[in-house]
């Protein structure tokens, strides 16, 4: 616990103001002054009655909240920092890898807001990875580099306790910090309400444990810290026309390295609107396609695995990729994607070239194994920049590879394919569908028009006189 013997009183404020008088005891521990409002005299005296006491008997003062250690919860006991690493621990083993890796960034600037001093001796890029990758990774802390090491010894002795969230300057200085970047401007407002939710889920641990006695984020829309509101909802200016699309993926067939196979993969999204790491892990023995000589072309993908990409330091066995569910389901759970004949055509040939069997990956990088997430997007990021004007490259048309997916998910709701069907599809649900893509849909204004007209219009009242 971090205290002090060294504590200053001060003569109680009064300040008459025009509608009631503040009375704010001031004392000081170790040269900080502390200050507590009070509404009238006879509570203020109470209070400062109480601090002279516990400094008389001898009592430490806690350097976080400035009180006594007896008027403190089990809070002041407990540092931050150690507090932390053990809501880490109890999470790693029943969580995915990509959510360790966003309470590890969610934890990092908040751990650095609650020193009692910023560091001098240390860099702050290396602090900040040190408590990202080492710290808050259960896997690496102990293979931490000494100096590593070092930085991780020095947090932990000037990690301030618990009892700082319930300190509301505290408090409020810890939220900020998570709320900015280093550059002071704002977060995104998903990486903002992500790191709320990690520090919810941390503060209701420490109510469990009886460490906290309330959670002390704010709530309502008064609050400093309410995050700023976003849209959902695709922009429209991302997605690809159809000469747009064709153009980008027949210049990626063209690559003379890996070019075909690129092909392949960025087709899948395009025309199944599937994800990419649920494109990565599709099995040819999932993939159901007609004979090369019946009538109908049209085949299935069954989509049941996903391999999000995450990074190996995170993942529970070493791999770059993890290995999943479906986002959204059950483990076991499936969906089968239809295959129209354009996709069945390409991944037909695609089979047949790489020589592939029902158990291997349909996409595998140049060495074997998963197609590198790098590799995709450099190749993507190529194409738009061969591909598009200048000025379509400087819009978000395209920009993300997840652009594909978007853009297939609204063509089929273009086409009249019923949300339900191609929620289904994508493997969303139909709240989600429709609050992403409502303002994609086009093309049916005319039809709903006379549905509407057929609905039927009141009678002309000047029709009826003569």
């Amino acid at each position: 616990m971090d205290t002090t013997y060294d504590v200053k009183f001060w003569k109680t404020s009064v300040y008459e103001g025009k509608t009631k008088t503040t009375h704010t005891v001031r004392w000081e521990l170790e040269g900080k002054e502390w200050r507590k409002p009070f509404a009238t005299g006879p509570l203020a005296e109470s209070f400062r009655s109480g601090l002279l006491t516990a400094a008389r008997k001898g009592e430490a003062f806690s350097l976080s909240t400035g009180l006594p250690v007896s008027h403190l919860s089990r809070a002041a006991g407990v540092k931050w920092y150690d507090f932390a690493i053990q809501f880490v621990d109890q999470l790693w083993e029943r969580t995915s890898a990509n959510n360790r890796r966003n309470v590890a960034k969610a934890l990092t600037p908040v751990t650095i807001a609650l020193l009692r001093s910023q560091p001098t001796t240390f860099k702050g890029v290396d602090v900040r990875r040190a408590l990202r990758e080492y710290a808050f990774n259960t896997k690496r802390r102990s293979e931490a580099p000494p100096e590593i090491a070092v930085i991780l010894r020095w947090v932990q002795r000037n990690s301030l306790s618990m009892a700082a969230w319930e300190d509301e300057g505290h408090a409020e200085t810890a939220l900020r910090a998570a709320a900015v970047k280093l550059d002071g401007t704002p977060v995104a407002a998903s990486s903002a309400r992500r790191t709320k939710r990690v520090l919810n889920v941390l503060f209701e641990y420490a109510l469990k444990k009886k460490v906290l006695k309330e959670n002390p984020l704010p709530k309502g829309k008064g609050s400093t810290t309410t995050v700023a509101k976003t849209s959902s909802t695709v922009d429209k200016r991302s997605l690809l026309n159809q000469e747009q699309a064709a153009k980008l993926l027949g210049w990626i067939h063209a690559r003379p390295r890996g070019g075909r196979r690129l092909h392949t993969f960025f087709a899948a999204m395009y025309y199944a609107g599937a994800r990419p790491e649920e494109v990565v892990a599709i099995d040819v023995g999932d993939v159901r396609l007609p004979d090369a000589a019946a009538d109908d072309q049209w085949g299935e993908l069954l989509l049941h695995t996903a391999h999000p990409e995450v990074g190996k330091q995170w993942t529970t066995t070493g791999e770059v990729r993890e290995q999943r569910g479906l986002k959204g389901r059950a483990a076991d759970d499936t969906r089968t994607v239809p295959c129209r004949p354009a996709l069945t055509r390409i991944l037909r040939a695609h089979i047949e070239k790489e020589g592939l069997k029902p158990g291997d990956l349909l996409m595998k990088g140049e060495k074997g194994g998963d197609l590198a997430g790098s590799v995709i997007r450099r190749a993507w990021r190529r194409a738009r920049k061969e591909v598009l004007s200048p000025y379509e490259f400087g819009t978000p048309l395209g920009r993300r590879v997840y652009d594909l997916r978007h853009t297939c998910l609204t063509n089929w709701l273009n086409a009249g394919v019923p949300a339900a069907t191609v929620a289904e599809w994508a493997g969303n649900s139909v709240p989600v569908l429709l609050a992403t893509y409502a303002r994609c849909i086009d093309g049916q204004l005319d039809d709903l028009k006379h549905r509407i007209e057929r609905a039927g219009e009141l009678p002309d009242p000047a029709a009826g006189r003569g």
